[in-house]
């Protein structure tokens, strides 16, 4: 359990962050860019989850966990993924827990005809506005990717996580049926 006594520690002044192997980086470096990218994900989740109820919100607050966790596998560097007591790191079930949960919703939707615009009622707009901050974190987590190791696990949980968002606000959308449509070349 994490334990917090004080919040500002002063160390950060210079530039500089903290990584759970005890070695610091800059502020503006690529692991950094992808952590924040990931708790902005997770900031516009929790938002989604106030404009919800029931197992809609649940899910997002599940989420909002696994991303913690996420950013902590983010935290820590090297290569090796393997998850202990001392070291989080995203685990395959939880992607697979989205698939699963992917699965279900889609269940109950119609197949598309048309892409759709990120609206329709409030929380599937809030929803839409948390997969297009998820699909940045996705961006930043692949550039950290090129440069350094980056767990496989995490990078298809928040590839995997872009798509539940997608799925979970058509269904906020009665099921479908109030999605708004793209209509091509519409406005010309």
């Amino acid at each position: 359990m994490v334990k917090l006594n004080k919040i500002y520690t002063r160390t950060g002044d210079d530039g500089t962050t903290g990584l759970v192997d005890g070695s610091r980086t800059a502020k503006h470096a690529p692991r950094m860019e992808a952590i924040g990218a990931v708790d902005e994900a997770n900031s516009l989740i929790g938002l989604a989850a106030c404009a919800l109820d029931g197992a809609a919100a649940a899910a997002l607050n599940r989420i909002q966990n696994d991303l913690f966790d996420l950013g902590a596998d983010l935290a820590t560097p090297g290569d090796d993924f393997t998850p202990s007591a001392m070291v989080l790191r995203i685990v395959p079930a939880q992607a697979e827990w989205l698939e699963q949960a992917i699965d279900r919703l889609n269940e109950g939707l119609a197949p598309l005809a048309s892409f759709i615009l990120p609206g329709g009622s409030e929380g599937a707009a809030r929803v839409h506005v948390a997969r297009a901050a998820v699909r940045r974190a996705e961006r930043a987590m692949t550039a950290l990717a090129a440069e350094a190791p980056v767990n496989p696990a995490a990078l298809a949980y928040v590839n995997r996580l872009s798509d539940y968002l997608f799925v979970q606000a058509r269904m906020i959308n009665a099921a479908g049926s109030g999605d708004v449509l793209w209509v091509p070349g519409g406005n010309r």
